[in-house]
């Protein structure tokens, strides 16, 4: 299925590794331009390097998002870069602090909204005057399981914060209708070769295996590439009557906690 997405360009925060990545070869697979950052320089350039040899042109970009003017350099860098700007995704996330409410602090807090939600308002600000310039221009929020599906095997601040990048993009789905922008939310399940994930497997494998048996029904965590091509799909015309939408991507997956983060 061609997506009609060649020349243009897409934005990726954190798209060195993991969904990130996978999202920056799927969409170079059909010939769209990239910008991408990470903090990590070397990660980027390694990233660029193996993007380019798919025959599109990348800009990468050593930038924090939740500092603001690394967030404003990265998109500005990439604008002049192309002279344009079709999509955005928004990739960065994690969880940071304790694991229970009255485990966490303040900081916790307010450190995880900022790294989930407050840089993904920044961003957006930053790419409007350029993608609603552009013919049929959208941006994917990526959120997470958490949530939407309140469970104690992830941290509250992460899941509290997730579920308000869910709400946002319905709020600015409908801000941004007469921008021709269309605004939807990718919510992935548990993800194979993620570092979390990895560590687990190795770490207590007998933990892993019966986490994996009694929550995914399809037998298996998901994959990054698995991700990507629903996100490069929502970003196409072909996804034109999909606007605001919360879309999970999760395998049917059943959250359980394992036995030590259980208060019963």
């Amino acid at each position: 299925m061609d997506l009609q997405l060649r020349n243009k360009v897409a934005l990726i925060s954190g798209g060195s590794k993991g969904i990130g990545f996978s999202t920056a070869k799927a969409f170079a697979k059909e010939g769209c331009n990239l910008g991408i950052c990470s903090r990590n320089e070397t990660e980027i350039r390694d990233a660029k390097e193996e993007l380019e040899e798919l025959g599109v042109r990348v800009m990468a970009v050593q930038a924090d998002v939740c500092q603001p003017e690394s967030a404003k350099t990265f998109v500005e860098q990439s604008a002049k870069e192309f002279g344009r700007i079709d999509f955005l995704v928004n990739n960065v996330g994690g969880g940071i602090g304790g694991s229970t409410v009255v485990s966490t602090s303040d900081d916790d807090w307010i450190s995880t909204f900022e790294l989930n939600l407050f840089q993904v308002i920044r961003l957006i600000r930053l790419v409007v005057p350029y993608v609603s310039s552009s013919k049929g221009g959208a941006i994917v929020n990526v959120s997470s399981i958490s949530g939407w599906l309140p469970q104690l095997s992830g941290s509250p601040q992460y899941g509290a914060a997730k579920a308000a990048l869910i709400f946002l993009t319905e709020r600015i789905a409908l801000e941004l209708v007469g921008h021709n922008i269309r605004v939807n939310t990718v919510s992935p399940s548990s993800i194979q070769n993620t570092r979390g994930w990895d560590q687990f497997k190795h770490q207590n494998p007998e933990s892993f295996a019966s986490y994996v048996k009694n929550g995914f029904p399809m037998g298996r965590l998901g994959y990054p590439e698995e991700i990507a091509d629903v996100i490069v799909y929502l970003c196409s015309q072909r996804a034109n009557w999909i606007n605001g939408r919360h879309i999970p991507v999760d395998g049917l997956e059943q959250p359980i906690a394992v036995a030590e983060r259980r208060p019963w």
